[in-house]
């Protein structure tokens, strides 16, 4: 059992026994606190769900659009601001924090570069030579080699200051970092018409309904305080 409900069932036990010993005061009590706690759970729930007749409830539900509308404007106006994205460049800069782009080298295929080496030599003044030693298939073993040595020297040279440097000066560009702003508004916008009203509604009742408990629990016992002083002076 959760705060809210052990909290009406105490001011309903309560109001029970007032009522049946002829008690006033312990029934002005309960009266009192069950009015207060149940009306405050019944305001946290109609916070998330729609009820007949009662103007206002499902506020989560019904105001959905804005919500998630709301969500947008805050990460694009509050964490990618130009100057955040700046700014996490240069701390990309700065230490031994990089952007690594030797995933990206090691997976890229370096066929097509091998082909236009081979290309060119045998459409250069050496192709007639190469056709005495087979052609290209003469040269075909020095594929991989080539491969792993333009690899090896593209990871060199991302790694190196100076290339960082003419990366970063690139992406500050303003046409650059507005289109790249725009792909993550995309990006934050497309990731937001997945959700659901029934699963924003889970999202913020598991954030804030164990803290809004208490909520039932101050109601309660407030009320109770008040039918104590209302027993009393009656």
């Amino acid at each position: 059992m959760n705060k809210s409900v052990i909290t009406n069932v105490v001011a309903a036990a309560l109001m029970t026994i007032g009522y049946f010993f002829a008690a006033p005061i312990l029934l002005s009590v309960g009266l009192f606190a069950l009015s207060g706690a149940a009306t405050n759970w019944l305001a946290i729930h109609m916070l998330f769900e729609k009820v007949p007749g009662l103007y206002g409830s499902g506020v989560v539900p019904a105001h959905f659009e804005e919500f998630k509308a709301g969500i947008a404007s805050l990460m694009m106006e509050q964490f990618f601001t130009d100057e955040n994205i700046d700014k996490f460049l240069s701390e990309q800069g700065s230490g031994a924090a990089k952007i690594n782009l030797q995933p990206v080298i090691e997976n890229v295929d370096m066929t097509p570069a091998f082909n236009a080496l081979v290309t060119t030599v045998e459409q250069s003044s050496l192709g007639g030579m190469l056709a005495m030693f087979g052609g290209s298939e003469a040269i075909a073993p020095l594929k991989e080699p080539f491969i792993h040595k333009m690899k090896s020297s593209l990871i060199e040279i991302s790694q190196s200051e100076d290339f960082y440097e003419l990366l970063k000066n690139e992406i500050e560009q303003p046409d650059v970092m507005a289109d790249l702003r725009a792909k993550i508004s995309a990006i934050v916008h497309q990731r937001l018409q997945e959700l659901t009203p029934q699963l924003v509604k889970e999202i913020i009742q598991q954030m804030i309904k164990k803290h809004l408990g208490w909520l039932v629990v101050w109601g309660g016992v407030f009320g109770g305080l008040i039918g104590l002083v209302a027993g009393l002076i009656t």
